[in-house]
Protein backbone atom coordinates (compact mmCIF):
# COMPACT_ATOMS: atom_id res chain seq x y z
CA UNK A 1 0.00 0.00 0.00
CA UNK A 2 1.42 3.49 -0.80
CA UNK A 3 0.52 6.52 0.54
CA UNK A 4 0.87 10.35 -0.79
CA UNK A 5 2.06 13.29 0.93
CA UNK A 6 0.37 16.40 -1.50
CA UNK A 7 3.92 18.02 -0.42
CA UNK A 8 7.15 17.57 -2.43
CA UNK A 9 10.17 15.85 -0.95
CA UNK A 10 12.16 19.20 -1.94
CA UNK A 11 10.96 22.17 -3.76
CA UNK A 12 11.01 22.39 -7.79
CA UNK A 13 10.52 26.23 -8.60
CA UNK A 14 12.36 27.92 -11.36
CA UNK A 15 12.74 31.66 -11.19
CA UNK A 16 11.10 31.78 -14.69
CA UNK A 17 10.05 29.70 -17.55
CA UNK A 18 12.10 28.49 -19.85
CA UNK A 19 10.81 25.57 -22.76
CA UNK A 20 14.30 24.66 -24.32
CA UNK A 21 15.42 23.95 -21.23
CA UNK A 22 12.69 21.68 -20.14
CA UNK A 23 13.20 19.92 -23.38
CA UNK A 24 17.10 19.04 -21.94
CA UNK A 25 15.69 18.21 -18.42
CA UNK A 26 13.16 15.65 -19.96
CA UNK A 27 16.60 13.41 -19.81
CA UNK A 28 17.15 13.06 -16.63
CA UNK A 29 13.41 12.04 -15.95
CA UNK A 30 12.30 9.63 -19.10
CA UNK A 31 15.83 8.70 -20.60
CA UNK A 32 17.78 5.29 -19.91
CA UNK A 33 18.99 6.41 -16.74
CA UNK A 34 16.88 8.78 -15.60
CA UNK A 35 14.24 8.64 -12.57
CA UNK A 36 11.54 6.58 -14.33
CA UNK A 37 14.31 4.13 -14.75
CA UNK A 38 15.32 4.31 -11.37
CA UNK A 39 12.02 4.51 -9.72
CA UNK A 40 10.62 1.28 -11.22
CA UNK A 41 13.93 -0.75 -11.34
CA UNK A 42 14.20 -0.27 -7.46
CA UNK A 43 10.02 -0.80 -7.38
CA UNK A 44 10.18 -3.94 -9.41
CA UNK A 45 13.51 -5.07 -7.33
CA UNK A 46 11.73 -4.88 -3.99
CA UNK A 47 8.40 -6.42 -5.34
CA UNK A 48 9.75 -9.51 -6.36
CA UNK A 49 12.53 -9.96 -2.85
CA UNK A 50 12.30 -13.25 -1.56
CA UNK A 51 14.28 -12.01 1.48
CA UNK A 52 11.67 -10.61 3.87
CA UNK A 53 12.89 -7.79 6.60
CA UNK A 54 15.85 -5.30 5.76
CA UNK A 55 16.74 -6.51 2.35
CA UNK A 56 13.20 -5.79 0.40
CA UNK A 57 12.62 -2.73 3.48
CA UNK A 58 15.47 -0.80 1.89
CA UNK A 59 14.61 -1.66 -1.63
CA UNK A 60 11.36 -0.52 -1.53
CA UNK A 61 11.85 2.59 0.57
CA UNK A 62 14.08 3.79 -1.89
CA UNK A 63 11.43 2.67 -4.98
CA UNK A 64 9.19 4.99 -3.20
CA UNK A 65 11.61 7.70 -2.60
CA UNK A 66 12.25 7.49 -6.12
CA UNK A 67 8.67 8.09 -7.19
CA UNK A 68 8.91 11.59 -5.41
CA UNK A 69 11.65 12.52 -7.47
CA UNK A 70 9.74 11.65 -10.37
CA UNK A 71 7.11 13.98 -9.18
CA UNK A 72 9.47 16.88 -8.30
CA UNK A 73 10.94 16.80 -11.68
CA UNK A 74 7.43 16.72 -13.35
CA UNK A 75 6.89 19.12 -11.28
CA UNK A 76 9.24 21.17 -12.05
CA UNK A 77 9.03 20.34 -15.98
CA UNK A 78 5.43 22.03 -16.02
CA UNK A 79 6.67 25.46 -13.98
CA UNK A 80 9.55 25.29 -16.66
CA UNK A 81 6.74 24.84 -19.74
CA UNK A 82 4.58 27.62 -18.09
CA UNK A 83 3.29 30.03 -21.07
CA UNK A 84 4.86 28.24 -23.80
CA UNK A 85 4.93 27.51 -26.60
CA UNK A 86 3.80 31.39 -26.68
CA UNK A 87 6.47 32.91 -25.57
CA UNK A 88 9.37 30.55 -27.25
CA UNK A 89 7.43 30.82 -30.37
CA UNK A 90 6.68 34.94 -30.56
CA UNK A 91 10.60 35.10 -30.27
CA UNK A 92 10.96 32.54 -33.28
CA UNK A 93 8.60 32.13 -35.78
CA UNK A 94 5.31 33.69 -34.99
CA UNK A 95 3.99 32.57 -37.99
CA UNK A 96 3.92 28.83 -37.82
CA UNK A 97 3.87 27.81 -33.44
CA UNK A 98 4.98 24.33 -34.48
CA UNK A 99 7.94 25.57 -36.67
CA UNK A 100 8.90 28.19 -34.15
CA UNK A 101 9.16 25.92 -31.37
CA UNK A 102 11.47 23.38 -33.59
CA UNK A 103 13.80 26.40 -34.62
CA UNK A 104 13.56 27.65 -30.85
CA UNK A 105 14.78 24.30 -29.50
CA UNK A 106 11.83 23.45 -27.69
CA UNK A 107 10.18 19.75 -28.12
CA UNK A 108 7.22 20.49 -29.99
CA UNK A 109 5.68 17.51 -28.08
CA UNK A 110 5.68 19.36 -24.59
CA UNK A 111 2.42 21.25 -26.13
CA UNK A 112 1.04 19.07 -29.17
CA UNK A 113 1.33 15.78 -26.82
CA UNK A 114 1.38 16.95 -23.11
CA UNK A 115 -0.61 20.36 -23.37
CA UNK A 116 1.91 22.48 -21.94
CA UNK A 117 3.06 19.58 -19.28
CA UNK A 118 5.76 17.24 -18.89
CA UNK A 119 6.00 14.22 -20.81
CA UNK A 120 7.65 10.12 -19.51
CA UNK A 121 10.09 10.73 -22.51
CA UNK A 122 13.60 11.68 -23.21
CA UNK A 123 15.17 14.54 -24.18
CA UNK A 124 14.75 13.68 -27.89
CA UNK A 125 10.97 12.67 -27.46
CA UNK A 126 12.20 8.73 -27.41
CA UNK A 127 9.42 7.19 -24.99
CA UNK A 128 10.35 5.64 -21.86
CA UNK A 129 11.02 2.05 -21.98
CA UNK A 130 10.50 -0.79 -19.50
CA UNK A 131 13.53 -2.54 -21.00
CA UNK A 132 15.60 0.06 -19.57
CA UNK A 133 15.15 -1.63 -15.60
CA UNK A 134 16.86 -4.66 -14.31
CA UNK A 135 15.07 -6.76 -11.96
CA UNK A 136 16.56 -9.92 -11.93
CA UNK A 137 15.67 -11.93 -8.63
CA UNK A 138 19.71 -11.96 -7.05
CA UNK A 139 20.59 -9.26 -5.18
CA UNK A 140 24.00 -8.98 -5.62
CA UNK A 141 23.50 -8.63 -9.46
CA UNK A 142 20.25 -6.53 -9.66
CA UNK A 143 22.52 -4.17 -6.46
CA UNK A 144 25.81 -3.41 -8.98
CA UNK A 145 23.19 -2.66 -11.56
CA UNK A 146 21.75 -0.10 -9.36
CA UNK A 147 25.11 1.50 -8.48
CA UNK A 148 25.72 1.94 -12.23
CA UNK A 149 22.37 3.35 -12.71
CA UNK A 150 22.72 6.08 -9.59
CA UNK A 151 26.00 6.79 -11.35
CA UNK A 152 24.66 7.21 -14.09
CA UNK A 153 21.98 9.10 -13.37
CA UNK A 154 23.78 11.54 -11.31
CA UNK A 155 26.55 11.92 -13.90
CA UNK A 156 23.37 13.28 -16.06
CA UNK A 157 22.02 15.04 -13.74
CA UNK A 158 25.35 17.10 -13.28
CA UNK A 159 25.49 18.07 -17.10
CA UNK A 160 21.85 18.77 -17.22
CA UNK A 161 22.80 21.59 -14.11
CA UNK A 162 25.34 22.79 -16.33
CA UNK A 163 23.27 23.51 -19.00
CA UNK A 164 21.14 26.33 -16.76
CA UNK A 165 21.77 29.40 -14.73
CA UNK A 166 18.24 29.39 -13.00
CA UNK A 167 18.83 29.32 -9.07
CA UNK A 168 15.53 27.45 -8.16
CA UNK A 169 16.46 24.89 -11.10
CA UNK A 170 20.02 24.59 -9.71
CA UNK A 171 18.88 24.43 -6.03
CA UNK A 172 16.86 21.18 -6.86
CA UNK A 173 19.32 19.48 -9.16
CA UNK A 174 21.70 20.08 -6.16
CA UNK A 175 19.53 18.37 -3.79
CA UNK A 176 19.45 15.59 -7.05
CA UNK A 177 23.00 15.31 -6.70
CA UNK A 178 23.15 14.35 -3.17
CA UNK A 179 20.57 11.63 -3.01
CA UNK A 180 22.35 9.86 -6.10
CA UNK A 181 25.58 10.68 -3.87
CA UNK A 182 24.04 9.01 -1.58
CA UNK A 183 22.43 6.16 -2.79
CA UNK A 184 25.25 4.74 -4.52
CA UNK A 185 26.91 4.49 -1.07
CA UNK A 186 23.81 2.78 -0.02
CA UNK A 187 24.05 -0.07 -3.11
CA UNK A 188 27.55 -0.37 -2.45
CA UNK A 189 27.36 -0.60 1.36
CA UNK A 190 24.32 -3.01 0.75
CA UNK A 191 26.60 -5.52 -1.18
CA UNK A 192 29.11 -5.99 1.28
CA UNK A 193 26.06 -6.68 4.08
CA UNK A 194 25.24 -9.38 1.11
CA UNK A 195 28.88 -11.16 1.76
CA UNK A 196 28.60 -10.16 5.45
CA UNK A 197 25.14 -11.86 5.45
CA UNK A 198 26.57 -15.07 3.83
CA UNK A 199 24.41 -14.03 0.39
CA UNK A 200 27.59 -13.38 -2.16
CA UNK A 201 30.74 -15.31 -2.14
CA UNK A 202 33.56 -12.60 -2.29
CA UNK A 203 30.92 -9.91 -3.93
CA UNK A 204 31.71 -12.21 -7.48
CA UNK A 205 27.93 -13.58 -8.61
CA UNK A 206 28.62 -17.36 -8.73
CA UNK A 207 26.09 -19.45 -9.59
CA UNK A 208 27.21 -22.64 -10.72
CA UNK A 209 30.21 -22.27 -9.68
CA UNK A 210 31.60 -25.77 -9.58
CA UNK A 211 30.62 -26.59 -12.91
CA UNK A 212 32.58 -23.63 -14.43
CA UNK A 213 35.54 -24.57 -16.02
CA UNK A 214 38.68 -23.30 -13.37
CA UNK A 215 41.06 -22.97 -15.97
CA UNK A 216 39.64 -20.14 -17.46
CA UNK A 217 38.82 -18.25 -14.46
CA UNK A 218 41.97 -16.46 -13.67
CA UNK A 219 43.28 -15.48 -17.03
CA UNK A 220 42.97 -11.75 -18.72
CA UNK A 221 43.25 -12.45 -22.60
CA UNK A 222 44.93 -9.63 -24.30
CA UNK A 223 43.88 -9.25 -27.95
CA UNK A 224 45.97 -5.56 -28.69
CA UNK A 225 49.08 -5.41 -30.08
CA UNK A 226 51.54 -3.04 -27.72
CA UNK A 227 48.87 -3.65 -25.15
CA UNK A 228 49.54 -1.99 -22.02
CA UNK A 229 46.36 -4.13 -19.91
CA UNK A 230 48.63 -6.11 -18.82
CA UNK A 231 49.93 -3.93 -16.59
CA UNK A 232 46.47 -3.27 -14.38
CA UNK A 233 45.91 -5.13 -11.11
CA UNK A 234 43.23 -6.91 -13.22
CA UNK A 235 45.68 -8.93 -15.11
CA UNK A 236 47.85 -9.63 -11.76
CA UNK A 237 48.30 -10.64 -8.37
CA UNK A 238 45.77 -12.65 -6.21
CA UNK A 239 42.69 -13.23 -7.59
CA UNK A 240 39.35 -12.00 -5.79
CA UNK A 241 37.55 -15.81 -5.53
CA UNK A 242 41.05 -17.43 -4.22
CA UNK A 243 42.48 -19.87 -6.27
CA UNK A 244 45.62 -19.36 -8.76
CA UNK A 245 46.40 -15.97 -8.81
CA UNK A 246 45.36 -14.08 -12.15
CA UNK A 247 47.24 -14.13 -15.58
CA UNK A 248 47.78 -11.91 -18.21
CA UNK A 249 47.92 -13.86 -21.78
CA UNK A 250 49.49 -11.46 -24.57
CA UNK A 251 48.65 -13.43 -27.55
CA UNK A 252 45.81 -15.94 -26.51
CA UNK A 253 45.35 -18.92 -29.20
CA UNK A 254 41.74 -20.76 -30.25
CA UNK A 255 40.98 -23.48 -28.35
CA UNK A 256 38.89 -25.46 -30.60
CA UNK A 257 39.72 -25.76 -34.73
CA UNK A 258 35.64 -24.90 -34.90
CA UNK A 259 35.27 -23.01 -37.54
CA UNK A 260 31.90 -21.30 -37.08
CA UNK A 261 30.19 -22.29 -40.01
CA UNK A 262 26.96 -22.90 -39.93
CA UNK A 263 24.79 -26.10 -40.69
CA UNK A 264 23.98 -26.35 -44.70
CA UNK A 265 20.43 -24.56 -45.41
CA UNK A 266 17.33 -25.63 -46.14
CA UNK A 267 16.95 -25.54 -49.14
CA UNK A 268 13.30 -24.06 -49.14
CA UNK A 269 15.12 -20.60 -47.75
CA UNK A 270 17.55 -20.05 -50.58
CA UNK A 271 20.24 -19.14 -48.69
CA UNK A 272 23.96 -19.14 -50.65
CA UNK A 273 25.58 -22.12 -50.32
CA UNK A 274 28.03 -24.28 -51.98
CA UNK A 275 27.26 -27.81 -51.25
CA UNK A 276 30.38 -28.72 -49.74
CA UNK A 277 28.98 -29.35 -46.79
CA UNK A 278 26.38 -32.19 -48.37
CA UNK A 279 22.36 -31.21 -48.42
CA UNK A 280 20.60 -28.87 -45.70
CA UNK A 281 17.58 -30.71 -44.04
CA UNK A 282 13.82 -29.48 -44.95
CA UNK A 283 12.17 -28.48 -42.71
CA UNK A 284 8.44 -27.24 -41.85
CA UNK A 285 6.14 -25.97 -39.07
CA UNK A 286 5.38 -29.87 -38.43
CA UNK A 287 8.94 -30.97 -38.10
CA UNK A 288 10.16 -28.08 -35.96
CA UNK A 289 7.20 -28.84 -33.10
CA UNK A 290 8.32 -32.99 -33.60
CA UNK A 291 11.90 -32.33 -32.95
CA UNK A 292 11.08 -29.49 -29.47
CA UNK A 293 9.10 -32.88 -28.38
CA UNK A 294 11.23 -34.98 -29.21
CA UNK A 295 14.26 -32.81 -26.99
CA UNK A 296 11.66 -32.38 -24.55
CA UNK A 297 10.86 -36.31 -24.20
CA UNK A 298 14.99 -37.12 -24.12
CA UNK A 299 15.53 -34.52 -21.26
CA UNK A 300 12.45 -35.88 -19.12
CA UNK A 301 14.60 -39.32 -19.80
CA UNK A 302 17.72 -37.97 -19.19
CA UNK A 303 16.80 -36.54 -15.50
CA UNK A 304 14.71 -39.97 -14.69
CA UNK A 305 17.98 -41.71 -15.55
Amino acid sequence: MFRHDRYLQFQAKPEKPDALFAAKLQEILGGQFGEMTVMMQYLWQGWTCRVPGKYKDMIMDIGTEEIGHVEMLTTMLARLLEGAPAETTEKAVAANPVLAAVIGGMNPQHAIVGGGGPLPRDSQGVPWNAGYIVASGNLLADFRSNVAAEAQSRLQTSRVMNMTDDPGVKEMLRFNLARDTYHQQQWLLGIEQLIADGYADHGIENSNFDEENKDHNHTFWSFGTDSQAGEGRWAQGPSLIGGPDLTYLPQPVPLTDDTALPPPPDPKLYATYDGSRGPGKTGDAAGAHAQGMSNVVKKVKDALD
